[in-house]
């Protein structure tokens, strides 16, 4: 069956003078005259239908239906446009994944390895998006999803890396001069907004008397708390996998007792079995549940 699609040149012109609330800025933008703007408006209200635009004297006025079509039409050519360079961006002789993931996750854990999935596969590229909930991961574009366990991903494929065990860490410098043991009721302590009571939680499983666990700032995402606890602005209660790099470092410190209780985990998400996927997804997969069992820590 035939589409019934309006030529991408009389909807690119739409779309310009519909942003701009003017054909002679709709021209000047596509380096066009005026009137070839007005005339493929034209046949694109003939073509609907609908008139788009109100036309008074030398001026035009983007009437209720313009308004509702020129979004839709923007988040068309939008979409076409990324397709169109991410396609051109793919060598010829290679693959490519896309992988939803947890943005701290993916910058404190995920990209400092990447390097050696590529080294071992430099034919395979791998795109990352950020997905902080549980989605649907059959047709939502996406190859495979790092995230927690979690019930929405019933009937996926889900194949355990890593435990979210919390940990307290500082910089160093905020000890000084300071007892280990009673430091952390002295010293301010920083919260993840998503959990607000996590510190409380932390004090009654390893018995670590906190004096009002409730205070102190709070940051949305784990990586805030860490790039705080590294400024030296106080105490941050994270996932140790986060911050293994900083402990051997020694930019941060850990001396207190981690948590006992695990928090969440880390999963890989694929939407059939990993033998059943494509080789790309495969040598994807099997790399990331071999750098899982190998520990936490990046080689420095």
């Amino acid at each position: 069956m035939r589409r019934k699609i309006p030529s991408s040149t009389a909807l690119t012109a739409f779309e310009a003078a519909a942003r701009h609330g003017s054909f002679a800025r709709a021209a000047e933008e596509l380096s066009l005259t005026e009137g070839a703007i007005s005339r493929q408006i034209g046949r694109l209200e003939a073509f609907l239908g609908v008139t788009l635009f109100e036309r008074v004297g030398n001026r035009v006025r983007l009437l209720p239906n313009g308004e509702r079509y020129a979004a839709q039409v923007r988040e068309s050519l939008d979409r076409l446009d990324r397709d169109s360079q991410y396609l051109m961006g793919q060598p010829n002789d290679g693959a490519s994944l896309d992988i939803a993931t947890i943005p701290t996750f993916a910058m404190r854990w995920l990209i400092p390895r990447l390097a050696r999935f590529q080294q071992k596969h430099p034919n395979i590229t791998v795109h990352l998006a950020e997905r902080m909930d549980p989605f649907v991961l059959a047709g939502s574009g996406f190859d495979a999803a790092i995230h927690f366990e979690h019930p929405a991903w019933t009937g996926m494929r889900t194949h355990h890396l890593l435990h979210e065990v919390l940990v307290p860490v500082c910089h160093p410098g905020l000890l000084t001069g300071r007892k280990r043991p009673t430091a952390l009721d002295e010293l301010p302590r920083l919260h993840r907004r998503q959990n607000p009571e996590a510190w409380q939680h932390y004090s009654q499983e390893t018995g670590t008397p906190l004096t009002n666990p409730a205070i102190g700032a709070r940051y949305d995402l784990h990586g805030m708390l860490i790039e705080a606890a590294l400024a030296g602005l106080g105490v941050a209660l994270v996932p140790r996998v986060y911050v293994e790099t900083e402990l051997a470092l020694g930019n941060l410190v850990a001396p207190w007792p981690e948590g006992k209780t695990i928090s969440k985990t880390f999963c890989l998400i694929l939407p059939e079995p990993i033998g059943l996927s494509g080789e790309p997804i495969q040598a994807f997969g099997q790399w990331l549940l071999d750098e899982a069992k190998k520990g936490t820590t990046v080689e420095l």
